[in-house]
């Protein structure tokens, strides 16, 4: 089997120019979001397999990431300009079908633009966030508050940026690997990418900004107070259970939310599953594409 080579081309979408990762070709996109601190580069291990089940597949370097543009205005990263970059980046793809793929950050911003209908969606998959009302709920309780510790911390003015910028922004890889589940799959050559990207200037203060317009400036909340409409689109939910920001119980109940969900954990795999876990979730992600029994973790 030949694998699909990647390349990597700039898009023009919203406004704005984004540094795509791309494999494969054709009219069905599949359109993978990362989170943070990370890139389009968090999906490598999935775009050739993706590319092999017959997608044309990108993965953005979303606003604020890598070379992607970088808007200087905190409300520029609230969630509804998000919900516009990914509507953007559907219509310059002229793909006649779309299956979209989150991880953390990407996760969310995916079930907010699915439970909005902003495009229509054939396929939906998240990886290790919680749906919005449900992760909403859980921080009223000690346990997930306790767990979000780091996000009051991000919202403070300058220090998480002097912090994280420490010796080349040398902590942004100690984020990710110290929280691994399997520290072999990130090597110092994949941490040194992250950690290039978010040492450029005004990397940082943008990532950080994130949760800044979202969680203390209300972004999410304000969508969430317009109501919550059930999912209509199919929905493969895949949950690394060692996530050490995020707690299982916050998948409890997805399906009140969900019409048709699957929700496969993974003992033992890291918040970071996708890059920790990589032929687990690419069996998964194979098999729910294709219309089959996904399967289990054992």
């Amino acid at each position: 089997m030949t694998v699909a080579a990647m390349s990597t081309t700039t898009v023009a979408a919203n406004g704005l120019e984004f540094e795509v990762d791309s494999w494969g070709e054709g009219d069905r996109l599949a359109l993978c979001l990362h989170g943070f601190p990370e890139l389009g580069f968090s999906w490598r291990h999935q775009g050739p397999v993706l590319a092999e089940l017959g997608y044309r597949v990108w993965a953005p370097n979303l606003r604020g990431y890598g070379n992607s543009s970088r808007p200087r205005e905190r409300a520029a990263y609230a969630m509804t300009h998000l919900l516009d970059d990914v509507a953007g980046l559907i219509d310059v793809s002229g793909a006649r079908s779309v299956t979209l793929i989150g991880h953390d950050w990407g996760a969310m911003v995916a079930w907010f633009f699915a439970m909005r209908r902003v495009r229509p969606l054939e396929r939906l998959v998240i990886m290790n966030v919680p749906h919005p009302a449900i992760f909403r709920e859980a921080l009223r309780r000690l346990p997930q508050k306790l767990r979000s510790w780091y996000v009051q911390f991000f919202e403070l003015p300058k220090l998480p940026e002097f912090v994280l910028g420490l010796g080349g922004a040398a902590p942004i890889g100690w984020l990710i690997v110290l929280s691994a589940s399997d520290r072999r799959r990130f090597g110092p050559e994949v941490l040194d990418v992250y950690r290039r990207a978010a040492a450029q200037p005004g990397a940082l203060t943008a990532m950080l900004d994130w949760y800044r317009a979202n969680v203390g400036g209300g972004g999410m909340a304000a969508l969430l107070r317009t109501g919550v409409p059930v999912i209509e689109t199919p929905t493969l939910m895949v949950w690394g259970e060692a996530d050490v920001a995020l707690g299982k119980d916050t998948t409890y109940g997805t399906d009140r939310y969900v019409r048709e969900l699957t929700l496969r954990y993974l003992p033992g795999v890291s918040h970071w599953v996708q890059q920790d876990a990589p032929e687990m979730v690419n069996a998964m992600l194979a098999a729910f594409l294709h219309g089959e029994s996904v399967p289990s973790a054992d």
